[in-house]
């Protein structure tokens, strides 16, 4: 099993704030699908840049739980603990690759970025986060900013493992 290559749209130029954040978003996560997509299990989690022991697998994990946290834990304010967290290792989504496989992997991040999808379009940018707490506000737009920061330093990470692994470069 692998993980397929999925369609992968340019924002737009020009457009509504929301639709451009949300177009971003969908872009750094079709990024990352792509970055893993066609490896084995075994190649994704390859720590390919030593003394670095992260993964693209661990990439795809961190990002699972990063969206869930921000958009469903913080914004939204639902009580999600994430499949990928552990009292015992607060990297787990990084370091436990055997925990669940592959196909799940996928499945959940490909969820959860269709739960944050519908949190973005059934909310305004200007919304308060619900677990933000009195002394930090955060709105809904600095959470997408957030995430898109996050999408994108992760990508560079995995173009290097990516070329590491087998060679292939690009967007």
């Amino acid at each position: 099993m692998s993980i397929d290559t999925p369609a992968r749209i340019e924002p737009d130029f020009h457009g509504p704030e929301k639709q451009q954040l949300a177009a971003w978003l969908d872009y750094h996560r079709a990024t990352l699908l792509i970055k893993c997509a066609g490896l084995t299990f075994q190649q994704l989690a390859t720590a390919s840049v030593p003394p670095s022991t992260l993964t693209l697998l661990g990439l795809l994990r961190h990002m699972t739980f990063v969206e869930e946290y921000w958009f469903q834990r913080v914004f939204a304010g639902d009580d999600v603990i994430s499949i990928y967290e552990s009292r015992d290792d607060p990297d787990a989504d990084l370091n436990d690759l055997q925990s669940a496989p592959l196909e799940d992997v996928e499945r959940h991040f490909l969820d959860v970025g269709d739960a944050s999808r519908e949190i973005v379009r059934t909310s305004d940018l200007d919304a308060l986060a619900r677990s933000s707490g009195p002394s930090t506000t955060i709105d809904l737009r600095w959470v997408c900013v957030h995430l898109i920061e996050e999408y994108a330093r992760h990508n560079g990470h995995a173009d290097l493992l990516r070329e590491c692994i087998d060679g292939a470069t690009g967007d």
